[in-house]
């Protein structure tokens, strides 16, 4: 009989049908069984040894919640035996309801249990624990995880040990993470957690990467990969980094009919282990960022939603550089006009913000000046440097690309389709806050949506004093007149749009939520603190404003 490794997963959900993820122990067929009778069967496939299933279910009815449970050959694996959580539900909408997004990025896995929790509450823990004490309640139809689901480059001290005992770490790269194997540990230690693990079952979920579920930042410039791939342990990280990542999140951002037509699945399905048809892939997405895509759109009623990869997409040379390549770039606008009076509200994922605080955008526009030769080859090498040191690669490190995306929402924001509100949603600089963008200069219409940046991370990290106080600073006046010296060093053009704080910022494990029902927008920031004893949290409203 085989046994459920990790998952399930609960990833796709729409009016009468959803996906579940799992994988299993051995190879075996994969079967989810709804209490209604809906349900749907998959037989694993394999990749490096481990065996996986993503399991479409139809017949469900909209506007339910249907408990399931998973059976492996017939046997059943989940609920696990003795759960303390309340059933695994797959929640159906229908057209009108009301949709609520909670998202957050940056997690750390959390500790065992009975160890001391040095960076406080996980916010996703927490959030598990108040919908399983309340399973009737208010809970997220769908949970956007913006990036660094997974450390490969910060390794905790349980995984340093488990990495020592299979290899010497005394050799690059050391007790980072090297190949698919060491990944496929990541994903067990921060999925395997009970609380998330229930949470993940029953709550839809969509993904997208950032830098550590590769590396620290990764594609940050032409120069950076030059040099990791004369690095002789690169390669492998990397391919290993994206098969992993196309396994564990990636396919379960797809919606059953793009999983029908896609190449790459089929060709995994179709062999005895699809792990040379993934490293190719992820081989030649490496070689030729435009032969993929890891951007994906998803409607949920009169929500459209745009996780767009703002990572592998990037044009890295100096003459050109952009966020993301011409291509993908096309892919994006056709995908926010598509039917514009479809959607009140639109919401587009970036793990990166779009809007950060003026002096931190001065610095990166500089620098990407500096760094294309504005002041000469000697600046330019220094630039390279301040680049790497200070993470200087934000949507600001591409200025065509920044200004690009402030006209395609200020567009899609103006005119008898807009959407009520234009939500651009990120992580990334652990901490949150809300910005909001003006267009004084535009010469034609101005926007009548609401158009905002919504900042939120970590989920479950480190926020050092020198973070709380540098983007304390970065917001103010004295900062933005430091980052104007900056700008003009750099020979900068003032930016088309402006912007303002709004909200923030705010510190500490913490998630956002978007309530979207018909043309009303609101907007709940909650924090996870601690509430009495053995480890236990509540979240608690930070803040809390309407947006239309």
């Amino acid at each position: 009989m085989g046994d459920l490794r990790l998952g399930p997963l609960l990833r796709y959900a729409d009016g009468s049908s959803a996906t579940v993820w799992v994988e299993a122990d051995r190879p075996c067929t994969a079967e989810v069984r709804c209490a209604d009778g809906s349900g749907g069967s998959a037989r694993t496939f394999q990749v490096a040894g481990h065996h996986y299933a993503l399991v479409g279910v139809d017949g469900l009815t909209p506007g339910t919640a249907t408990p399931y449970e998973v059976l492996l050959d017939g046997a059943r694996v989940w609920p696990v035996p003795d759960s303390p959580f309340p059933p695994s539900v797959i929640r159906t909408p229908t057209e009108d309801d009301t949709v609520r997004v909670a998202f957050g990025s940056c997690r750390w896995a959390a500790p065992a249990a009975g160890e001391d929790d040095p960076v406080g509450p996980d916010a996703l823990d927490t959030l598990a624990a108040r919908i399983a004490a309340d399973p009737e309640g208010e809970r997220p139809d769908v949970l956007l995880l913006l990036g660094d689901q997974v450390y490969a480059d910060e390794t905790s001290d349980a995984t340093r040990r488990w990495l020592a005992a299979r290899r010497d770490l005394a050799d690059p790269p050391g007790d980072q993470v090297a190949d698919y194997e060491e990944y496929t540990h990541l994903y067990y230690e921060s999925w395997l957690d009970p609380e998330v693990r229930w949470l993940l079952s029953t709550v839809p979920s969509c993904m997208i990467f950032d830098d550590h579920d590769v590396i620290d930042d990764w594609n940050t410039s032409a120069a950076w990969l030059a040099d990791m791939r004369a690095t002789p342990w690169w390669r492998e990280r990397l391919l290993s980094g994206l098969v992993s990542y196309w396994v564990y999140q990636h396919l379960g951002n797809l919606s059953p009919a793009e999983l029908a037509g896609d190449p790459v699945y089929a060709a995994v399905l179709d062999a005895a282990d699809g792990t040379d048809a993934l490293r190719t892939f992820a081989a030649d997405t490496d070689a030729d960022p435009a032969s993929a895509r890891w951007s994906y759109r998803r409607d949920f009623g009169r929500v459209r939603l745009l996780m767009v990869d703002s990572r592998a997409a990037r044009v890295l040379e100096e003459d050109r550089r952009s966020m993301l390549d011409p291509e993908e770039e096309r892919w994006v606008r056709e995908q926010v006009l598509d039917d514009r009076g479809a959607y009140d509200h639109l919401l587009i994922g970036t793990s990166l913000p779009w809007l950060l605080p003026h002096l931190v955008h001065d610095v990166e526009g500089w620098n990407a000046a500096l760094c294309r030769g504005e002041r000469g080859a000697r600046w330019a090498r220094l630039g390279e440097k301040v680049r790497r040191a200070a993470d200087l690669e934000h949507w600001a490190a591409f200025p065509s690309s920044f200004e690009a995306l402030g006209e395609l929402v200020a567009e899609v924001g103006t005119g008898p389709d807009a959407p009520a509100t234009v939500c651009v949603l990120s992580g990334d600089v652990h901490h949150a806050y809300v910005a909001e963008p003006s267009w004084p200069d535009r010469a034609r219409e101005r926007p009548s949506a609401r158009i905002v940046q919504l900042t939120c991370s970590p989920v479950h990290n480190s926020v050092p004093l020198s973070i709380r106080l540098g983007f304390r600073f970065g917001w103010s006046a004295p900062a933005r007149a430091l980052g104007r010296a900056f700008a003009r060093h750099g020979r900068l053009s003032r930016p088309s749009v402006r912007w303002r704080r709004e909200g923030g910022p705010w510190f500490g494990n913490q998630l956002m939520t978007l309530t979207l029902s018909g043309r009303s927008a609101l907007l709940r920031l909650e924090k996870a603190v601690p509430e009495g004893g053995e480890r236990r949290a509540a979240l608690r409203t930070v803040t809390e404003s309407k947006l239309s």
